[in-house]
């Protein structure tokens, strides 16, 4: 085993252990009893389904997280990279579309290996806990479509990446990182209008006073709107949920029906806030910057390490390719990546709290952004007590607890 070989088995494993031990962490620091703050909310019932949720998802995650690492480890050990490589090789293709099916074999076979896990999350652990409302029909049909954005979308994608690092030499990974951010550029035109349309209905939200509201909101804080829909998010899920999508013209707000049946017109003027604050705060934004140079840094690095040979000689492989080098460059990355994504929940959490201040400052009633939350909490069974490890590793969203607190504190600062 060579040094980066060590590296990558030591960084799996270590990254196994460390989500492990929050997962216990945050399962100790279960509570009986609910926090006096939402005690309210809850009686003996609904607070024990939010913590049986908790304690079924960790059990379920630690399984599957164990399953993916033993898998990996077992395929990479027994010399499956090499193996499937002689095996596309033999065919005499060129190495573009070797590269592609290498890659594109073992991103179905990753899939196919968790379906068994994701059928069993919605089926049974979802619909046990009342949030399963997919049709085994919507289902197969979602994996069609997703199958297929994968092959229309990454399959190109990918493409140019191995053609750049195969011919454009030491300006490989310049052209690698203007076309992704051109294309991540275009995504934020295309993905409201063509893409999530395939998978949720969105459709206009009807004349009336919750319109009505809503309109007069995003006209009071000069937020253009082209258009507010409802999704039907009710066809997979009881799970109510609010999200803000596109940029420029193609900006809008996209509310589930789901959340429409549990909050009031106040509460849901409260949501748009919060989504409006991320707009006018440039979070959106931000975060697409820190994503490109994130992108940029990693095609930097690619660029070096897909000149070493001891990448390959980590996997037993008889000959080096682009294709496989950028496989193994993404273990290799995974410390970087993990970091970066620690960064970037803390940015997200950081975001979510500017939101939330926004948002009452811009409202009629800005207790109402409490007690949408707090609706929230309550129908997703939340944990109301996470680990401060656990969210450090975790979660982009802070803790219903700590939003409630900030908002209470800028209400009596204000």
């Amino acid at each position: 085993m060579n040094l980066y070989a060590a590296v990558i088995l030591a960084t799996l494993v270590l990254d196994y252990l460390v989500n492990l031990v929050a997962n216990v962490l945050n399962l100790t620091a279960l509570q009986e009893k609910p926090p006096a703050e939402v005690a309210h909310l809850y009686d003996a019932e609904s607070y024990r389904r939010s913590q049986s949720y908790t304690r079924v998802a960790t059990r379920f995650g630690f399984v599957t997280s164990t399953f993916d690492l033993a898998t990996l480890v077992v395929f990479w050990f027994l010399g499956g990279f090499n193996r499937l490589d002689l095996w596309l090789r033999s065919f005499d293709l060129s190495p573009l579309v070797t590269g592609l099916l290498f890659i594109g074999i073992l991103g179905l076979g990753k899939g196919l290996l968790s379906l068994p896990f994701t059928i069993y999350s919605t089926f049974v652990i979802e619909e046990r806990f009342g949030f399963n409302r997919t049709t085994a029909k919507t289902f197969l049909l979602d994996l069609i479509k997703t199958l297929t954005l994968s092959v229309l979308i990454g399959g190109p994608l990918v493409a140019i990446v191995l053609a750049f690092f195969d011919f454009a030499g030491d300006s490989a990974w310049v052209l690698c990182w203007l076309a992704l951010t051109i294309i991540t550029i275009a995504l934020q035109f295309v993905v409201p209008v063509w893409i999530l349309p395939l998978f949720m209905k969105f459709t206009p939200l009807e004349a009336g006073e919750l319109r009505d509201r809503l309109a007069a909101y995003a006209q009071s804080v000069d937020f253009a709107l082209r258009g507010i829909f409802v999704i039907d998010g009710s066809r997979r899920s009881s799970r109510a949920n609010a999200f803000f999508t596109g940029i420029g013209r193609n900006k809008r707000i996209a509310l589930y029906d789901t959340l429409i049946e549990k909050q009031t017109p106040a509460e849901l003027v409260a949501v748009l806030a919060h989504e409006v604050g991320h707009y006018k705060r440039r979070h959106i934004f931000k975060s697409m910057l820190l994503g490109i140079a994130q992108s940029g840094v990693m095609f930097y690095l690619l660029s070096i390490f897909l000149r070493h040979p001891g990448l390959f000689d980590a996997f037993e492989m008889e000959q080096t390719s682009t294709y496989s080098g950028l496989v193994f460059f993404g273990l290799l990355y995974a410390p970087v990546d993990l970091l970066l994504a620690l960064f970037l929940n803390h940015q997200s959490r950081k975001h979510e709290f500017e939101a939330d201040r926004y948002a009452i400052t811009t409202v009629d009633e800005p207790a109402a952004m409490t007690t949408a939350l707090e609706k929230l909490a309550l129908d997703n069974l939340s944990n109301l007590t996470p680990h401060p490890f656990y969210v450090f590793l975790n979660y982009s969203h802070p803790p219903l607890l700590a939003r409630v607190a900030a908002i209470q504190k800028s209400l009596r600062t204000s």
